[in-house]
């Protein structure tokens, strides 16, 4: 009778607020205060230029960062950093967007699978207007072209 679709929720922690554990959270995320502790979320999550979150590991779908990680960072859709994002550990994430100003250190890694390449053969297409006796060839013109 009631087709109606999961909204989902959104927890946000504001600046004046502090959390010490393991956060999991089943809507988004907007982190203003800090955070101690794992963090799981399963929707996005944007941590703001007030925003710090410290632990073993961030988990999330897209994660939108202007503020401070210090963790194993997991975004299985986007990761972005803003140009006032300060990011320390590892990265695993489908695609990766950072700004310039933004600071980064540690290891990524995505996740998007490689298509594959066509095998290469032993042979090389032909160049077409490189002959021996091409002006650019020519020793000549390589006094002209310097």
């Amino acid at each position: 009778m009631f087709n109606r679709k999961p909204i989902k929720s959104l927890t946000y922690l504001s600046a004046t607020s502090e959390f010490e554990g393991n956060l999991k959270i089943e809507g988004n995320l907007r982190v203003d205060g800090i955070v101690h502790g794992t963090v799981e979320v399963r929707g996005d999550m944007e941590i703001s230029q007030t925003g710090l979150v410290e632990g073993l590991e961030l988990k999330a779908n897209n994660i939108i960062v202007h503020g401070v990680i210090k963790a194993r960072v997991i975004a299985e859709g986007r990761l972005t950093l803003s140009r006032t994002a300060r990011l320390e550990g590892d990265v695993t994430a489908n695609s990766l967007d950072i700004e310039a100003g933004a600071f980064y250190t540690g290891h990524i890694a995505t996740t998007q699978e490689i298509k594959a390449l066509p095998r290469s053969t032993d042979r090389y297409p032909e160049l077409i207007g490189r002959t021996e006796e091409s002006p650019l060839n020519h020793p000549s013109s390589q006094s002209e072209l310097k």
